[in-house]
This record gives structure tokens, sequence and C-alpha cells, in this order.
């Protein structure tokens, strides 16, 4: 009475070994009186021995739902994804669904691989990574399972998507710095390859474009979305022959390891050195100085996307996938010279 070794039970391997069919099963474990006592005591023995866990997956075979919705993240660190989590927990509750949340996906092998392991587990995914296709989305889910993209676009409409207006965020906060005489702008970029990154950036090549000025390669330094990674772009651009007189950051985690570095090395900020970030997170506000930031409706990105799903599930063949831009505001605090809230 056992599987093979490293593997999970599954109801079919329960159904074999118990003499019984795979609804019996299923009966048994949605709570159905409809099955003899003592089929019962056989087949919760047998789960037992085999060490079987009843999930969503095994009551769908009679009930075709599982009131659980998948969640596939590039990450779990920080604060952006905890609030994104939140967002997406909190319209899933109010829908009477559960979450599966799985991070660290960043490579297509590994997406794939995790949709794999959802099938049968959830009844559509909310996804969010950089390198996701249609193919692998295709390919490694039921044609009945609704998909919701956050932050990541593939061509064609087959799916629903939410993503932030990162570009405009990022171009407007340049140009409070550029109106607040700043002509020396440095950027710590978000990694290689991320989108939001990516059009963070090209929103302040625009900035600059705009204002008439020259782009410096020396003040473009990579970062990874990280406090360390941001205090060690800060070290760079303090080593320069010509430093910056401000520096945006892709994001506020790199932001306040700017203000670390800035700090460590004696730079008042924001009388030498002014510093913005991007997303708002909370904590920006309680750094010294506060700080200036793009703001993302972070938990509500989770929350649009979860509603979008759940239409999709309700709705069905009815349904008609959706492009959502979610936008910025700029708030301006002490960390570049003003405080304030500005659109």
């Amino acid at each position: 009475m056992s599987v093979n070794p490293g593997e999970m039970a599954t109801i079919k391997d329960v159904a074999r070994v118990a003499s019984v069919s795979v609804a019996t099963v299923s009966r048994v474990f949605s709570g159905s009186v409809a099955v003899r006592e003592e089929t019962q005591r056989r087949i919760r023995e047998v789960a037992t021995a085999l060490r079987y866990s009843p999930h969503g997956g095994a009551r769908s075979l009679s009930t075709s739902r599982t009131h659980t919705l998948g969640v596939l993240l590039p990450d779990l660190y920080g604060e952006f994804f905890s609030e994104v989590i939140r967002g997406i927990d909190l319209a899933a509750r109010r829908s009477g669904y559960h979450i599966i949340v799985s991070g660290s996906h960043n490579e297509r092998c590994e997406i794939e691989a995790a949709m794999r392991a959802m099938r049968g587990r959830v009844d559509g995914v909310i996804v969010m990574s950089p390198n996701i296709d249609a193919q692998a989305l295709i390919a490694n889910l039921p044609d009945s399972h609704p998909v919701v993209l956050l932050n990541c676009t593939i061509r064609g409409s087959a799916f629903d998507s939410v993503t932030i207006d990162n570009m405009r965020g990022a171009r407007g906060m340049v140009r409070h710095l550029i109106g607040h005489g700043h002509s020396r702008i440095a950027i710590v970029t978000g990694a290689a390859g991320n989108r939001d990154g990516n059009e963070r950036r090209r929103g302040y090549h625009s900035a600059l474009s705009e204002a008439g000025i020259r782009r410096n390669p020396s003040w473009e330094i990579p970062g990874a979305f990280t406090e360390d990674s941001g205090f060690d772009a800060a070290r760079a651009l303090l080593g320069l022959s010509v430093r910056p007189t401000a520096i945006f950051a892709a994001n506020d985690s790199m932001a306040i390891g700017v203000l670390s570095a800035l700090r460590e090395a004696g730079v008042s900020v924001p009388d030498e050195i002014a510093v913005a970030g991007f997303d708002d997170i909370s904590i920006a506000r309680h750094v010294s100085p506060p700080l200036s930031t793009v703001n993302v409706p972070i938990a509500g990105l989770g929350e649009l996307a979860t509603t979008r799903l759940m239409s999709a599930l309700l709705e069905k063949e009815r349904h008609v996938s959706r492009r959502d831009v979610l936008r910025t505001t700029l708030m301006i605090r002490s960390s570049c010279g003003r405080a304030g809230h500005e659109h």
C-alpha cells in the first residue's frame, strides 16, 4: 500500500488501493452521506496510510469548481509583492475564494512547471512575469481556465491584463526634478529585461529629451529592485568626477538604499542631491527625509486583477478580455526639496 518514493499520493491511488471508483473517494472527502459507512472508513484508512491530502482538485471532480485562484509572482520579497497579494486575497475572499501563491518564477520552465502543478487545484490564474508568453499559458492550463496578466503583456487579446502606467509616472517625476532646476539627473534602473523597469527608464529618457537635456550613460546605473542594489548604485554615482544633483530610482526599495548610502557618505538630501522613487510603499513616508515617489495603487492592482478573473469565471464564454492601465500620482515629499501632494 504505497506510491513511488518522492511522489504525492493522488485520489486515483486511493481509489485503486481501496478498490472503489474515483467518484466514490471524491464523495467521501466532499462530505457526502451517500457512501456506506464501512466504505468511508476503508477509504479514509487507505488515504491515511498513503498520506493522501484531499484538496480542491479532488472536490472539483464532482463540483467542477475548486473555489481557489492561483497566483504566480516573480518574487515574494518586499512590500510591493505583499501588498499585491493582500489586494488579491481581499478580493478573492469577498467572492468566497482562497488563493494559492507561488513565487520566484522568472524563467519559462519555472512558469510552466508551476502552471502544471496548479492544474486541477485552481479555477483561474493571475500571472506576473516578465517572461510569460501565450504558448506557455495555452500549453499548461486547460482551455476553461481564465488568466489575468499583471504587469506583463503579450500580443493578442486572449487574456485580461492589468498594468501600471510606468512610463508616464516616471516621466512625471523626472519632469518635477527638472522643474526644480536639476539637469544632472541619474537613474537607478530596474532588473535587466524587467518590463516595469524598462518602462520607467523610458519615461526618464522621455523627460530628459523633452527638456533638451543630453543623456549621460554614466548616470544610468543598473539595479535589482533591492535596497542593497540602490545602496551600491549610489556609491558608484558618488565616485564619479561629476556627480548628479538628483537620483531617480526605479522603485522605492532602491531609493531607500540610495538614501542610506548618501547618509553614510555625509551627503545632504535634498540640499546636495535630491532623491525620488517609484511605488509609494508605506515605509516611503517614514524614512528620513520622507521620500518623494510615484504612487501606485499596489493593493488595488491585485484587487482589480482578481475582479477581472472573477468576471471571466462567472461570464465564461460571454467574457470579453480587457486591458486596464492604472494611473499613477506623484507624491512630493522632502527628499526632493518640497513637500506636498501633486497630481
